[in-house]
């Protein structure tokens, strides 16, 4: 179990974690969310006791990771994948680290199998590729079979098939009842993967919930209607907080209402429907939404009938 209380971390002038609280705990894969310069790199940081907090602590399993005997064992962590000897094969990499903290070499040969290294396991590690080098940062991580995996990252360049295999062997530790936090990019994937959210935006919490609850909160569901009598339907469905849009002829995206009324107003009435799908807000719909204020930088958009041509530009947000 992951604890944070109160943590702040400044550097000079720039805060760049504020009074963040929040619990990761076994048993379910945790996705650590948040914009670019959110703090999340810094934060991770702190739990692995890389960064020292201005204010607050974290601990891992009760203990600050520098009062564990043998931290490897406690937590493993990958914040940079590529941080190896790049003149060294992945397998004297591993190797060495097992030697520091009494693990034994058959451990290595074990991690090398599960994260799919064995056939490249003697190449320089110089040489791997960037998803070659995030299977060996996992299977360093794996090394001390850790009660707590804390992983930025694990899928960046990686292929179809790879992102597949993490997903897998996330959701895997986590029903062996470990803890896993996991910072991503790829909402796509964090929908797949995290059954829990941990968001925030300028250091601060945003939410700290399940995937389902936080989609829900960030977005009014709808539901797509066809139909050769759109114009009738949209006047029927009319009424208070009810919403009815068309932007494709001979369809209807209505809120306010769900599938089963929407049917059965149509079925009173004599309308045919050629598909009544609800929809959902996606996870990314669901982050853009409830982090557009803690973005630190935005693409503004064109303007407008009548600025043809004009593109946007970066800026800091306000």
């Amino acid at each position: 179990m992951i604890e944070a209380h109160v943590l702040t971390k400044r550097y000079g002038d720039k805060t760049a974690v504020a009074d963040l609280s929040f619990t990761v705990r076994p048993g379910a894969v945790t996705g650590f969310l948040g914009p670019n310069g959110a703090g999340k790199s810094t934060t991770m940081r702190m739990i692995l006791g890389l960064d020292a907090p201005t204010s607050g602590h974290v601990t891992v399993n009760g203990k600050r990771y520098a009062a564990h005997r043998a931290p490897l064992h406690e937590v493993g962590a990958t914040l940079e994948a590529r941080s190896v000897h790049t003149g060294r094969s992945a397998y004297h990499h591993l190797l060495s680290l097992a030697a520091t903290t009494g693990i034994p070499r058959s451990r290595v040969e074990e991690v090398i199998g599960i994260v799919g290294l064995r056939d490249v396991a003697r190449r320089r590690a110089g040489g791997f590729s960037l998803g070659m080098g995030q299977r060996l940062g996992i299977a360093s991580a794996l090394l001390g079979d850790p009660a707590t995996l804390v992983l930025d990252e694990p899928v960046n360049g990686l292929d179809p098939e790879g992102i597949l295999w993490i997903r897998n062997l996330l959701k895997k530790l986590a029903a062996e009842g470990r803890t896993v936090l996991v910072s991503s990019h790829l909402m796509s994937e964090m929908a797949l993967t995290a059954e829990h959210l941990i968001v925030i935006g300028r250091g601060r919490l945003i939410a700290d919930t399940s995937v389902e609850e936080f989609t829900r909160a960030a977005a009014h569901s709808s539901v797509h209607v066809r139909t050769a009598e759109t114009d009738r339907l949209r006047t029927l469905l009319s009424g208070p907080g009810v919403t009815v849009t068309s932007h494709v002829r001979g369809a209807l995206e209505v809120t306010g209402l769900d599938g089963g009324q929407i049917g059965r107003i149509a079925a009173d009435n004599g309308i045919a429907l050629c598909e009544l799908a609800p929809r959902q807000a996606s996870l990314e719909e669901a982050f853009m939404e409830l982090t557009r204020d803690a973005v630190e930088y935005t693409t503004a958009r064109p303007a407008a009938s009548g600025a043809a041509g004009r593109t946007g530009s970066e800026g800091r947000a306000a």
